[in-house]
């Protein structure tokens, strides 16, 4: 489990990466200025998913799809869940997650090798 601290939502400005104590990396692209994720809300996002390497391994665009899921409800991988919160609605962010906060040890087979450093562009559509 990650600590409180190592949770709470950050808001860097543009283009600046803060590393949280988990390890997590956030970089917003565009500042959202719709209502924010948190612990609790409703979201839908678009996303791309990248290996450290820049190999693309899943994206919603491509689907045409939005993903929703509910911020904290453990839904989603660990590092994902977090990297959205304190994002606004029309924000754009780039979360880089450690393998503990993503896949581990296991990876997915055939798509996430074992122990990856997972990359996730994510653009915040909507909260409730």
């Amino acid at each position: 489990m990650l600590s409180p601290a190592s949770t709470s939502a950050v808001a860097p400005t543009p283009g600046e990466e803060v590393t949280l104590d988990s390890g997590i990396k956030l970089q917003d692209i565009v500042i959202g200025t719709g209502a924010e994720a948190k612990v609790g809300s409703y979201v839908e996002v678009n996303y791309r998913g990248l290996l450290e390497n820049g190999t693309q391994f899943d994206s919603s665009y491509d689907r045409k799809q939005t993903l929703p899921f509910s911020v904290g409800a453990g839904q989603m991988i660990q590092g994902f869940d977090v990297g959205v919160r304190g994002m606004k609605v029309g924000g754009k962010r780039k979360v880089t997650i450690p393998p503990e906060l993503g896949y581990g040890a296991q990876g997915v087979p055939g798509v996430i090798p074992p122990n990856s450093v997972l990359i996730f562009e994510i653009e915040l559509m909507s909260v409730k």
